[in-house]
């Protein structure tokens, strides 16, 4: 077969924004570079241009910097692809240009690999894509309905990943707990990838080149993560003029950006970044309260060198700040003090070493800082009497709660491809962090009581009253894969990956491997699976639901949690622009780190302090409940089908509706406590459908469909007396530390009964469904530079359910109240105004 038609179909589209226009030439230059995954110069690569028609059609060879130059085009739409042996395009470029203007464009392209990935990258992609690999770029992440330019909010859309809840950016993929998601930024690990307490993400759509997750049986470069790797590319300036930039202003935020050409420099760029929140200026004229704010500050220089090398430098600041108060301080209040920071500093030094050899060594440094600071008294409606009307003060609690966690990792990445003949393309690496991070809480006043797991974050009540936890750790990583081409129609990659770290000890070896087939020119098959391992760390507890202390006795008994995954899938070039995938997955899990339960000895320890009469014995909580110490106690499995069809633009036409539809049969379950049950985030049923119709040049209709099956949940099984603490000595005995049954008006006082372990996920939440829509409209100013949109999240004003809050209500049936349930985490019909100006 030949290999060119097949290599250059897997080229992908950059939509290339801001042109400028002149009127004094009646042609236009684009000029380029072609480069290797990290910016790594490729020369010999072969360049296209395509325009509309036959005669619009250009070739040239990269030279030895990687660069390209195609002069004297006519003004015209092109889409500009490369070629080069071992590697593949991730993206093509699709460029407008004017008559009198240099265009200037880079090329990615990545080492031939067969490995499950999710894309979301900086520009659209045609659809012979390499398998599994979706494009969107990152301004139709600024675009997608209902999404908040906030590339999650995408992710939760497409097949195998699920959000958490309505408000939450955090991803659930394949059924994994949302600590198993690593994310890397150029290179770097970012620990806490969200902001505003998930409600957006740290990344700025609007300086990204690429957006990567891989779902499942990811390559042997990335390592202690379960179930998937989050990649995330930013791009450099745009060298093309000294200085250009945009801004983009709506109802809740603004962003700004700016970039050029470093001065004294031909090829050298600079680009700075600022985002900020103003809900707390907007409120602050209404209500005596500073609500949550959010600023950040990004910057990255890059210095082209002559030999191929290539310097880059990269700065992150960011901030979070709440100080607001809430209610009648004489009876019910909140007080809330959050202060939040994330610093990054990287340096990217990268190199090729003739047409064989690339290099890419990336220094980290990263802290992450979060402070909370709440007290509150507020009615849960957890505590209750029977009678017709209940005393509210039966049910208010008290609750104050302080915390401090930082993460601080210093690290040292080495990546180095080397091409060995024309069918083997070596991956080899290592990777170093040194982790200091700590866990600090104080916790008075009452536990949640509609937490069942006695570990949830959410103030379960395993969890101690008060933790200073620190660990100071270090990990290593190294890894080999070879991507071995037998024959022009069949890739395999073998790779073996070893982690060794601090925390557990010990090292982990991890064999994986994949492989693609093209079974037709239209149609492939792909193959691929291995071992995945992921140690014990706060730094992945920042995403987890739960907590353990790995600085508590039984810290010593915890080790690496394990990972097999298994996946096959068929991908369909139905017609040109239009791909249809069927993929199929199985992942099984064992070792997982949970609380462990209560022992007989402790569990006969905490209720030894409760002073029930002998008739109300039965209402002392008598069931193990789960701790924070840390044991591998937990097994399970993830398996599904899913089914996915997209169309993206393929001419340069201006109407075009592009998007994609999915349907999700999966099912994932865990085992804990001896018992089987539905996993936190098992989905059977997922339904998502995406679309933007391009009207014309000046109009676009999107919308967002979700229809998705209701999470787990644990009901309580019933309600309980409950016990408060005999301060005033009401028996006469002398001990004022016991508990005693809670009275209120010589009538009983009620609160849930959770069960034990085996009511843990017993029930399912009800459907979720959501239709967002946004209107877009450029008006013919200045070249359409200017963007206004009307983005409505949940326009039918659905009332979903994230979550149940537990209530307890009359019963006049009965001596006890009954429990009722009231929605949660739901988002409003919300809408949102924007404009967005480049200049």
């Amino acid at each position: 077969m030949n290999t060119l038609p097949r290599l250059s179909s897997l080229a992908l589209l950059l939509i290339v924004l801001c042109p400028s226009l002149t009127a004094a030439q009646t042609t236009a230059t684009l000029a380029g570079t072609v480069v290797a995954e990290g910016g790594i110069s490729l020369p010999g690569a072969l360049v296209t241009v395509i325009g509309a028609t036959p005669e619009l059609r250009r070739e040239t060879t990269t030279d030895k910097q990687g660069s390209f130059l195609f002069s004297d085009l006519p003004p015209a739409r092109y889409s500009v692809t490369a070629l080069a042996t071992g590697f593949t395009v991730t993206r093509a470029i699709e460029v407008t240009l004017v008559a009198g203007q240099t265009q200037r464009v880079v090329i990615d392209m990545r080492v031939t690999g067969v490995t499950e990935t999710v894309t979301v990258s900086a520009d659209r992609s045609r659809a012979s894509t390499a398998p599994s690999m979706l494009s969107l770029a990152p301004a139709d992440v600024s675009t997608v309905a209902g999404a908040a330019e906030n590339v999650f909010k995408v992710l939760h859309t497409l097949p195998g990943i699920t959000a958490v809840n309505d408000f939450d950016s955090r991803l659930s993929v394949r059924g994994g707990g949302p600590d198993q998601n690593l994310t890397v930024m150029d290179g770097v690990e970012i620990h806490n990838p969200y902001r505003l307490f998930g409600l957006t993400s740290a990344f700025n759509p609007e300086t990204v080149e690429a957006f990567e997750l891989t779902a499942g049986a990811f390559p042997a470069r990335y390592g202690d993560r379960l179930s998937s790797i989050l990649t995330i590319e930013n791009r450099a300036g745009n060298p093309a003029r000294r200085a250009m930039g945009s801004a983009t202003l709506a109802l809740t935020d603004a962003n700004i950006i700016a970039e050029g050409r470093l001065p004294g420099t031909s090829q050298g760029s600079w680009l700075v970044s600022g985002r900020r929140t103003y809900y707390d200026v907007v409120a602050e004229r209404f209500v005596n309260a500073d609500l949550p704010a959010f600023s950040d500050l990004q910057a990255k220089a890059v210095w082209r060198v002559s030999g191929g090398g290539q310097l880059s430098v990269f700065g992150l600041k960011s901030r979070e700040s709440t100080d607001a108060e809430f209610g009648d301080v004489g009876r019910e209040f909140a007080v809330i003090r959050t202060k939040a920071r994330n610093d990054l500093v990287a340096v990217s030094w990268q190199r090729v070493f003739g047409a064989r050899v690339a290099s890419r060594t990336v220094a980290s440094w990263y802290l992450n800082r979060d402070d909370i600071d709440f007290d509150g008294r507020f009615e849960t409606g957890a505590r209750r009497t029977n009678a017709p009307v209940s005393n509210n003060s039966e049910s208010l609690s008290n609750i104050l709660f302080t915390r401090q966690l930082s993460v601080r990792d210093t690290a040292i990445r080495q990546d180095t491809t080397i091409r060995l003949g024309r069918s083997h393309l070596l991956d080899a690496g290592v990777e170093a962090h040194v982790l200091a991070t700590q866990w600090g809480w104080r916790i008075d006043g009452e536990r949640n009581p509609g937490v069942a797991n006695g570990s949830s974050i959410q103030g379960g009540a395993g969890l101690p009253a008060l933790l200073d936890s620190s660990r100071d750790s270090w990990r290593f990583g190294a890894w080999l894969s070879d991507v071995w081409m037998v024959t022009p129609w069949l890739r395999v990659e073998p790779g073996m990956r070893l982690d060794k770290t601090s925390v557990t000890g010990g090292a982990s070896l991890s064999p994986r491997a994949s492989l693609l087939a093209d079974l037709t020119a239209r149609t492939r098959l792909r193959v691929a699976g291995g071992a995945f391992t992921q140690s014990p760390g706060y730094e992945k507890l920042l995403q987890s639901d739960y907590f353990v202390n790995l600085t508590s006795a039984d810290d010593a008994r915890v080790g690496t949690e394990w990972a097999r995954h298994a996946v096959v899938g068929v991908e369909h070039t139905v017609a040109p622009g239009v791909v249809a995938r069927v993929e199929g997955y199985y992942k099984s899990f064992r070792d997982l780190v949970i609380g462990r339960l209560e022992t007989p000895e402790e569990i006969e320890a905490r209720t030894s302090a409760y002073d029930f009469p002998a008739s109300l014995a039965g209402e002392v909580p008598r069931e193990p409940q789960i701790l924070s110490a840390p044991v591998n106690g937990g097994r399970g499995n993830a398996a599904g089908v899913e089914v996915y069809l997209a169309r993206q633009s393929v001419s340069p036409a201006d109407r075009a509706l592009t998007g994609w539809i999915s349907y999700t049969r999966s099912r994932a379950e865990k085992t804990m406590y001896g018992v089987t049950m539905p996993a936190d985030y098992d989905r059977p049923h997922a339904f998502s459908l995406v679309a933007n119709l391009r009207l014309n040049a000046a109009i676009d209709v999107a919308t967002t469909v979700r229809v998705q099956s209701g999470f787990p949940y644990s009901p309580p099984v019933g309600v309980r007396v409950a016990a408060v603490q005999d301060l005033a000595d009401a028996d006469g005995d002398g001990n004022r530390s016991e508990l005693i049954p809670q009275v209120s008006r010589r009538l009983l006082v009620w609160t849930f009964d959770q069960g034990g372990a085996s009511n843990l996920n017993s029930a399912r939440l009800p459907r979720f469904s959501r239709v967002d829509m946004r209107f877009t409209f450029r008006p013919g100013w200045k070249n359409r530079r200017w963007q206004f949109y009307l983005d409505v999240i949940n326009l039918l004003n659905a009332n979903n359910a994230s979550g149940f809050d537990a209530q307890l209500s009359y019963d006049p049936a009965a001596d006890r109240p009954q429990v009722t349930y009231e929605r949660r985490n739901s988002l409003p019909l919300l809408p949102s105004l924007g404009i967005r100006y480049k200049f």
